[in-house]
Parts: structure tokens; sequence; C-alpha cells
């Protein structure tokens, strides 16, 4: 795939939509992508690891950091705080590494305002707000007060889909991963005459692994 140059995909997506089983999928057939590995004051879920899933620090440095401008942007979500480093994405765009920053509506609205962000937008939506509430409910790491929070905030995030360049319906996970990868191999291929066929052993490759 060295024919995809790097660039910065902003993905958000409620949560419990299943974003994560398509970057996983989407990162097993193109080596290139890289997850950009964001900030939080929240606590690690069991089985996180820090450096890899999130860098957890406390509230006072997270605090500091935005009072020396270090985030491209931060958010304050279910009373913590997330933000992603500048010095980090930087540092992957320069080992050729095509970059997913997965943010909440918020944060992207922050990046759409940066004149000079190469970047492109991309929301994934469930089927319907009553399957994500099945799926939100089977993960069984909720309360069922912080599910119905989810899901009204589900709802708020979902009307800004018309501010993203592609939206994407998770209905089917090998539908959506191929849509996703449809998306990045149209916007980092340089020869866009070699879509058709680099798009094609991509699926192809996805078949024999799905």
């Amino acid at each position: 795939m060295e024919r995809l140059k790097p660039r910065l995909f902003i993905i958000s997506a409620p949560s419990g939509t299943g974003k994560t089983s398509i970057f996983k999928q989407s990162r097993v057939l193109l080596p290139k992508i890289s997850l950009s590995v964001s900030y939080t004051t929240r606590s690690p879920r069991e089985g996180e690891i820090d450096g890899s899933d999130y860098f957890f620090i406390s509230v006072e440095d997270f605090l500091a950091r935005i009072d020396n401008n270090e985030f491209i942007e931060w958010a304050k979500v279910y009373d913590n705080y997330y933000g992603t480093s500048r010095v980090y994405i930087d540092r992957l765009k320069r080992e050729d590494k095509i970059v997913i920053l997965d943010i909440d509506v918020q944060g992207a609205m922050q990046l759409q305002k940066i004149k000079d962000l190469d970047a492109v937008f991309i929301f994934i939506m469930p089927p319907s707000l009553e399957e994500l509430s099945r799926r939100l409910i089977s993960r069984k790491t909720e309360s069922q007060d912080l599910i119905k929070k989810r899901l009204m905030n589900a709802e708020h995030e979902i009307s800004f889909k018309g501010c993203y360049d592609y939206q994407i319906v998770n209905d089917i996970l090998e539908d959506a991963t191929n849509d996703l990868l449809r998306i990045i191999v149209k916007e980092c291929n340089d020869s866009k005459d070699n879509n058709d066929k680099i798009i094609s052993n991509i699926l192809t490759s996805l078949k024999k692994r799905v």
C-alpha cells in the first residue's frame, strides 16, 4: 500500500456504535493505519493499557497541558477530560502513517475550525437508537442511568452528521469496514486511476480474514 499517502482522519461515533471493531479490522488490512492515542483523566477500564488505549493522567496534569497549549483539541465528556497531543499526531504523520483520530463531536467541531488541518471527517452511526440501546445493554459495563445518558448524547451527536465529509452506518461490521477502507483509499491515493484495483485487493484480503 505504498501508494497511499499519510493523512489524518477524524472519526466520531456514539458510544456503542462499534467503531473499535471497525478500526481493528481496518488496521489488519492496512498496516499504515495508526490510531491516535488520546490523553484522558478517566480511570482505566479492565484490560486497558496506558500508552496503548489512552495516556491516563491526572486532572492537574491535564489542565497544565491545556495551559501549555499541548492539545490540538480537548473536551470534557462525562466529567472526564480527553485531549489529543499535537506532537503525537505530527510524529505519526512523519512516520508515513494514515492516522485515525477517534474523538467526539465536540472535539471534531473544534478541529474543523483549524484552517490548515488537512483532515477528512467521518461519522459512524448505529442502524437505529433502538439497536444502539441493545448493544449498550449487552456490554454490561454501564448502569441503566448511564445507558440512558449515552442514548440521549447519541441522539445529539447524530444531529451533527451533516457536518462530516462522510457518514457510515454500522449495521453489518464487514460492510462498515469496507466503507471505511473505500474512503481511506479514495482520500489517500494520489494515483486516482488505481483506486478500483487497490480497493479490490483490500476487499479480497478482507474476505479471507473475516
